[in-house]
């Protein structure tokens, strides 16, 4: 509008010019004084005009100036705010730049902590490849360290209520207990795969028998006995997290794997059978168990003779998946024979009497047997008192008549 008002003004000072040259002339060319005076008074009129011409020019030129200035303004306030989004949006980019800076900083934090387990476990590996070639044969190693406990890995008569459907043993107990062969090479790693189990770092525990298994299987294959004893470990861990169903998957790898290339009536083979019998009680399935505990039974009885103390543990598991049945005449059986094992093998002294005999009244009670169970506790306490005291028979025939 500003541009269109200077447009007119500028052509109006032209027409005005033209007329106070006209004019001009008019006034040069008259004689006349009277007609003189119009024309000079005309003339001056337009000298005003002009002068408001020029002045009203000069006004529109500022003001276009000044609109342009406002312009200029206005275009580096709009700068400014792009700026301004700018540095806001540099600014979050940052945030979240520092945001996952620190995220990575704690993974690699976790990655440190993880890569320190990695390198002890892979300095203890390089510091057990010395046994590589000095691994005794697997035959010396089940007669030795394979020898299984098994009453220690199904629960006691007092845990017996619980039908086996509490956690009884960890890892560790059953290892301690000889629940499998450790071959000598593996013994150190076993016991550091022990340690954790027992602390409850199964995060540690269960990488570190991966590893292990997969560098014996690199080494000697999948089909090679170590192979088959880390797998047994790896399962007890998976056990004592109630992950049931991995673990026996490992077992009947590692059952497998053992009758392949040790035989069907190794001792390692007992050794993986029991391991399952024991998993499948924990989970109350005691009609599959009960079959795999016979067979364990038959391999031990056959390997060691009628009378080994870890036959009496077998019939003592045995004699507990069947109670559980509601089998007793079994049971009674069971007990009765792993009880003269041990008073024969191992002495009337020895716990492994005492708890059998135990186990066995428990069973004569069920049946509402109970002279027969009264007998047997009164033996119990009898030996206990004699161990304790001596033999004195009055204060023991006063025990008895307080009961």
């Amino acid at each position: 509008i500003t541009q269109q008002v200077i447009a007119g003004l500028e052509a109006l000072r032209g027409e005005n010019r033209t007329l106070l040259d006209s004019m001009q002339e008019t006034l040069q060319s008259q004689t006349s004084s009277e007609s003189g005076s119009l024309e000079q008074e005309k003339t001056n009129i337009i000298l005003e005009s002009l002068e408001r011409i020029e002045l009203g020019l000069g006004e529109a030129q500022v003001m276009m100036a000044l609109s342009a200035h406002l312009g200029s303004l206005e275009a580096e306030k709009q700068k400014l705010r792009a700026q301004v989004r700018r540095l806001c949006q540099e600014n979050q980019w940052l945030r979240d730049e520092l945001a996952r800076a620190q995220q990575q900083l704690q993974e690699r934090e976790q990655e440190v902590v993880t890569l320190e387990e990695q390198n002890r476990h892979l300095q203890f590996m390089s510091s057990i490849r010395k046994y590589d070639h000095e691994e005794p044969p697997m035959e010396d190693k089940d007669s030795n360290s394979g020898k299984e406990s098994l009453d220690d890995l199904f629960p006691s008569e007092e845990e017996e209520q619980s039908h086996m459907s509490q956690p009884h043993s960890s890892a560790a107990a059953a290892a301690q207990q000889g629940g499998y062969e450790i071959p000598a090479r593996l013994r150190t790693l076993h016991n550091l795969v022990i340690q954790y189990a027992s602390q409850g770092r199964y995060e540690v525990a269960v990488p570190l028998c991966k590893q292990a298994l997969e560098d014996l299987e690199k080494s000697s294959g999948h089909s090679h006995p170590d192979v088959a004893t880390m797998l047994n470990i790896l399962a007890l861990v998976y056990r004592d997290q109630n992950k049931y169903k991995e673990a026996a998957n490992l077992l009947n790898d590692a059952l497998a794997i053992r009758e392949k290339t040790l035989g069907m009536d190794h001792p390692a083979v007992a050794a993986t059978l029991n391991n399952l019998a024991v998993l499948y009680g924990k989970r109350g399935k005691y009609k599959e168990a009960e079959p795999l505990c016979k067979r364990a039974l038959e391999i031990r009885e056959k390997v060691l003779g009628t009378d080994h103390p870890d036959v009496a543990k077998q019939l003592n598991n045995l004699a507990l998946l069947c109670q559980n049945q509601g089998k007793y005449q079994e049971v009674e059986q069971y007990y009765e024979r792993a009880l003269h094992i041990y008073q024969s093998q191992l002495g009337p002294d020895d716990a492994n009497v005492a708890k059998t005999k135990n186990n066995l009244a428990s069973c004569y009670l069920k049946q509402g047997k109970y002279r027969q169970a009264e007998a047997l506790y009164k033996e119990i306490l009898t030996r206990a008192h004699e161990k304790e005291f001596g033999s004195v028979e009055g204060e023991v025939n006063f025990l008895y008549t307080v009961i």
